[in-house]
């Protein structure tokens, strides 16, 4: 397996230089004590924790894998003592508030966290990872009596939470949702139903396990309008908020798959199981999108960490590995061959991965301040705060979890690429990234769904193009900035060019839409695809800029790093920008192409 290093020198850039969080920190409510110096030690100590402990556990949890027994699921071996110290870290709580046992850091603190966590054991990120929707869930919707009852132990990582939507009859329909809840005189709910994937549904590593629930009232309009949501507990906790009786969560099943096998994929049955109401009657969904964005983040982060994990494992193999000779002329006369990373093809790959890693981690960076933004204004009780942000946040939420997460797996697969023969061998590691990464482009919405949130709902419907007008000034106003400069013009030109192209292809699509709904669909994955190069173009230029800005001046780095920054930009712009050009050329072509052809049609016997 390759041996994960944190790539620290790249997060303080993006920190420090690109995005200054030190004046971010400074503006928030909560970010008093996110000065630098406790970020550094605070990202310092989670990578030795992530190198030491997590990324040793990554290739023998994955052929391990989980257990289960009557009912019980066994995490492989040293999963427990790692969440142990996990626990004992005080990990949980880092983003989450003091009253209820956190270190009230800005929630952009835990996203640094996960991405390193992430990296190192994506399977072992998952369990402490998904309670971190339901804590914000909870957080924003319970009841004071619930939130002092549940987060604390939730905070401190005693219990972990989860998300239970999909059933066996419906995954990303959710107006088809079947779970019963039957009100009781005493104001709790008696939940039945069945729910399938539910990511660390079961497991040895907490000693109780909070399901957020989605069910229907016995009254409850059909739809999506008929749902409600429901804190259920694994355990039923007492008075004195211990552990008390088993609540009728059963698992009958974990998924066996294709990757993150050390992660428990649970069938959980809820056998007139006891919950409690959050939020309003019938308002379920609309209070777990609060759980939706937050995961949703965390998986484009799954994007970023895959690709660089297999980077950092195929610049290592490149480095060692020879075979025949560049094309150029030896570069190694005193070998027998010259190492593969001098090949340009083989160079090729290995500037893709990196350019989809760090273009990644700035995109993430970047809308991490508006996630601080939005968790703020659910702190402070400002409601028109938080949807300020949440709405902001929600155009970046789909291009982030929809093409992040393709471009990881792209990168994961040009990992076993390096590696050749060697790479589809188990014991390398290369192949199991590719089969962990596998999963981010399905769970959380597949990116046909996030495609259709993005175009659909969130450009055409909820903002008409003004979503994509608000973005895209951003970057003119960066074009118009380095038009003038030498060494930034290239990227300003063509950014420039990008922008407005962007914003006439949303007319184009809007205005067709119009006499020909089917567009929307057939145009949208090309649109999210479009969408993610040029912003992570827009991106990799603002790092171009402050590289050069800190060759010049002197910056916290070596000059090799800043050099690298622009070499990398670059080939991004050279070799992989111009992708967009065919989504453009695609998202206008007319849907007949792809609704004409008659069911019957598609296979002959």
């Amino acid at each position: 397996m390759p041996a994960y290093k944190a790539p620290l020198r790249d997060m303080r850039f993006l920190i420090n230089e690109v995005f200054d969080y030190p004046a971010h920190y400074a503006s928030l409510s909560n970010g008093k004590d996110a000065d630098p110096e406790t970020v550094a030690a605070i990202l310092e100590e989670g990578a030795k924790f992530c190198e030491e402990v997590l990324a040793p556990l990554n290739l023998p949890g994955d052929e391990e894998g989980c257990r289960l027994q009557d009912g019980k699921v066994t995490t492989p071996k040293g999963f427990k003592e790692a969440y142990e110290q996990y626990v004992a870290g005080g990990w949980q709580g880092l983003s989450h508030p003091t009253e209820y046992g956190g270190q009230g850091m800005p929630m952009s603190m835990g996203l640094f966290k996960t991405e390193m966590m992430g990296t190192a054991n994506w399977s072992f990120n998952m369990y402490p990872g998904l309670s971190l929707g339901a804590m914000n869930t909870i957080m924003q919707h319970a009841s004071d009596e619930l939130k002092a009852l549940y987060m604390p132990p939730l905070t401190e990582g005693r219990w972990t939470g989860t998300m239970c939507l999909t059933e066996p009859q419906c995954g990303t329909d959710l107006g088809q949702v079947k779970t019963k809840a039957e009100p009781q005189a005493d104001g709790s709910y008696k939940i039945s139903g069945t729910k399938i994937f539910i990511s660390a549904g079961e497991h040895d590593l907490a000693e109780n396990i909070i399901h957020v629930v989605l069910a229907r009232l016995p009254d409850a309009p059909a739809g999506t309008r008929g749902i409600s949501l429901f804190i259920v507990p694994k355990f039923r906790p007492t008075a004195d908020g211990a552990v008390g009786e088993f609540n009728q969560v059963v698992c009958s099943a974990i998924e066996h798959k294709m990757g993150i096998k050390a992660s428990a994929t649970a069938v959980l049955n809820f056998e007139e199981s006891t919950g409690w109401m959050i939020a309003e009657p019938n308002k379920g969904l609309e209070a777990m999108f609060t759980f939706m964005n937050t995961a949703r983040i965390g998986t484009a982060i799954q994007g970023v960490c895959h690709a660089e994990l297999s980077f950092q494992g195929a610049l290592a193999y490149a480095k060692e590995r020879r075979s025949m000779r560049a094309l150029s002329g030896k570069k190694e006369p005193d070998k027998v061959a010259d190492a593969i990373i001098h090949h340009a093809d083989v160079r090729r790959m290995l500037l893709t991965q990196k350019a989809f890693a760090e273009g990644g981690r700035a995109m993430i960076y970047f809308a991490a301040q508006y996630a601080d933004h939005m968790t703020n204004g659910i702190i402070e009780g400002d409601q028109k705060k938080y949807k300020h942000w949440d709405d902001k946040l929600g155009f970046f939420t789909p291009i982030m979890k929809g093409f992040l997460t393709e471009m990881g797996l792209e990168a994961a697969n040009q990992g076993i690429q390096v590696f050749g023969g060697h790479g589809y061998i188990k014991e390398h590691g290369m192949e199991q990234i590719a089969r962990d990464a596998r999963i981010s482009t399905l769970y959380e919405g597949t990116t046909g769904i996030q495609a259709l949130d993005l175009l659909g709902r969130k450009v055409l419907i909820m903002t008409r193009g003004g979503a994509v007008r608000e973005f895209t000034s951003m970057i003119a106003k960066f074009a118009v900035e380095h038009m003038r400069d030498a060494k930034m013009r290239r990227y300003a030109t063509a950014l420039a060019k990008y922008a407005a192209e962007w914003n006439l292809l949303t007319m184009r699509i809007m205005l067709t839409a119009r006499k020909d709904r089917d567009v929307v669909s057939a145009a949208s994955h090309h649109f999210l695809m479009y969408s993610g190069y040029v912003t992570m173009a827009y991106f990799w230029a603002l790092q171009a800029a402050v590289a050069s800005k800190k060759l010049a001046e002197g910056g916290d780095e070596k000059p090799e790093f800043y050099k690298a920054k622009i070499a990398t930009a670059r080939f991004y712009f050279d070799h992989l920008l111009p992708r967009a050009k065919g989504h453009a050329s695609s998202m206008i072509k007319p849907s007949k192409s792809l609704t004409k052809l008659p069911v019957e049609h598609f296979v002959f016997e």
